[in-house]
């Protein structure tokens, strides 16, 4: 492999920026992929890819190399990076900012350090810990799963096209793709390329979603007619996919708590040509409580811990705390307990997360089950990463009973 030393050096800044000023990864990324615009497409493969993989083997690479609690300085960071090409087997040029490593003493010290799961997959501790204490020997695959690089998922938006068409359409711009088995909507690509210059994309007629995000929707079980809110919104992923399954028809309001969400989320509507969408700012109790009653179906797509999409944000579990996901739990709780009474009798809610931790799922559904009789699971559904190859989600379809049951 040829090197360029001005490729490297972006990708020493983008790890700077990443765990020293403690930015977003994806964010710091795009900011350094745009500063330059004579690299070609594999000039920011090679720095995207380099980044992400050292970002998801950090504590491993920092270990090896003997520089765990060393300074972030560029001969630090050049070390690192060479660290990382001889764990890869990439024989290093005879470089003065290589000469500090040790190829032997890395091989060495990998040795001994490979048979730590938490040194091996790079993970904090105390997070660690707390995947086995909830998982068990499952941990173990998980783990090695979510160390992998995300594929990239496209949703056929059917307001705008179908899957055989945009196949075919992406397919004369040489972007090649293949179904997903198991769901219906989703369309994996074969090579990562920059689909947000497409036609297709401009013209709505995709999103950039995982096939597990996907199935959320379709889990709700939505009906011709139904008003349909969806209270945990954001940016609208999964509104615009519910969209898509009603063929505009029915009604949609999509909540949250932060404006500049819902007006990305109203944005991306009209590129989808989504019609019966209203959203609505969360402004305290008093917004959830005037939609008591009132829906068919129910979306709570809840805050979480985000450890089954590791793979796609894998800075996160440098960013993470058990402090976090503690707070993150009690929320979880609130949201279940009251926007729950959105539901109209014999409507249908999914409490849905991106955690693998049955804290957050299984057992926060159990928790609401108990003190709401008038609420029973119809099904559940846990998707791991070691299994369907993608993110990892929980969903449970629970449908409120037309008359209360009392004991």
């Amino acid at each position: 492999m040829k090197f360029h030393l001005n490729l490297l050096r972006a990708v020493n800044r983008a790890i700077y920026a990443i765990f020293e000023e403690e930015k977003y990864a994806d964010k710091v990324l795009e900011k350094i992929l745009r500063s330059n615009n004579l690299w070609g497409a594999r000039d920011r493969a090679f720095i995207a890819e380099n980044t992400y993989d050292m970002v998801r083997y950090w504590r491993l690479i920092r270990a090896v190399a003997e520089l765990e609690t060393h300074e972030l300085n560029e001969t630090n960071l050049f070390t690192l990076f060479g660290t990382w090409q001889v764990l890869k087997g990439v024989a290093l040029p005879k470089w003065e900012e290589f000469k500090n490593v040790d190829e032997k003493r890395v091989h060495h010290n990998y040795k001994i350090l490979k048979t730590q799961r938490k040194m091996a997959y790079s993970l904090p501790d105390w997070l660690d810990d707390l995947g086995y204490e909830e998982l068990g020997k499952q941990w173990n695959k998980e783990v090695e799963a979510l160390n992998e690089t995300a594929p990239v998922v496209l949703r056929v938006n059917a307001l705008k096209t179908n899957k055989a068409d945009l196949v075919k359409s992406l397919a004369e711009k040489g972007i090649l793709t293949e179904p997903v088995q198991g769901c219906k909507d989703a369309l994996i690509l074969k090579q990562r390329q920059n689909l947000f210059i497409t036609q297709e994309f401009k013209d709505g007629m995709f999103e950039v979603q995982d096939a597990s995000s996907q199935l959320v929707a379709e889990f709700l079980k939505i009906e011709p007619g139904n008003r349909i809110v969806d209270a945990c919104a954001g940016a609208g992923g999964k509104t615009l996919h519910i969209a898509s399954i009603t063929q505009n028809k029915g009604r949609i309001i999509s909540l949250d708590t932060e404006q500049w969400k819902l007006d990305e989320a109203k944005k991306r509507a009209r590129r989808a040509g989504v019609s019966n969408l209203e959203t609505r700012l969360i402004e305290g109790n008093k917004t959830i409580k005037k939609l008591y009653d009132t829906a068919d179906r129910l979306l709570l797509d809840v805050p979480c811990s985000g450890l089954g999409v590791i793979k796609r944000n894998p800075d996160a579990k440098w960013k993470l705390s058990m402090e976090f996901i503690n707070k993150v739990k009690g929320q979880q709780e609130a949201i279940i307990n009251d926007y729950s009474k959105i539901l109209k009798p014999g409507g249908k809610m999914v409490y849905a997360t991106c955690s693998i931790l049955p804290s957050e799922n299984q057992k926060q559904v159990e928790r609401f089950l108990k003190t709401h009789p008038e609420f029973v699971l119809e099904e559940e559904r846990v998707v791991l990463p070691s299994e369907s190859g993608f993110d990892g989600f929980y969903m449970a379809r629970i449908a409120r009973l037309e008359k209360t049951v009392t004991a």
